[in-house]
């Protein structure tokens, strides 16, 4: 499963992208999220406050509860803003 990082969350996590293996247990964005939080003291920054992430699966955005398989591409990023 490759993880994108996009603005403050890279910088939290210090990179820009990872592949990763959760769990088999891990089966939706919000336990992937909570599963990421406890790879390293800037993941949990990162991830510290969920409602200010959003994600996409496979380029979708996707809610919390949208399933996760091996092989996704999943990116969180800040809410998107206009103006």
């Amino acid at each position: 499963m490759r993880i994108l990082y996009f603005a403050w969350l890279r910088q939290k996590t210090g990179i820009a992208e990872e592949d990763v293996a959760p769990p088999a247990e891990i089966r939706d964005i919000a336990g992937l999220r909570d599963w990421l939080a406890t790879l390293s003291p800037g993941h949990a920054a990162a991830f510290a406050d969920a409602k200010q992430i959003r994600a996409a699966v496979n380029q979708d955005f996707a809610a919390p509860d949208h399933p996760v398989a091996t092989g996704d591409e999943i990116a969180f990023f800040p809410p998107v803003t206009g103006g």
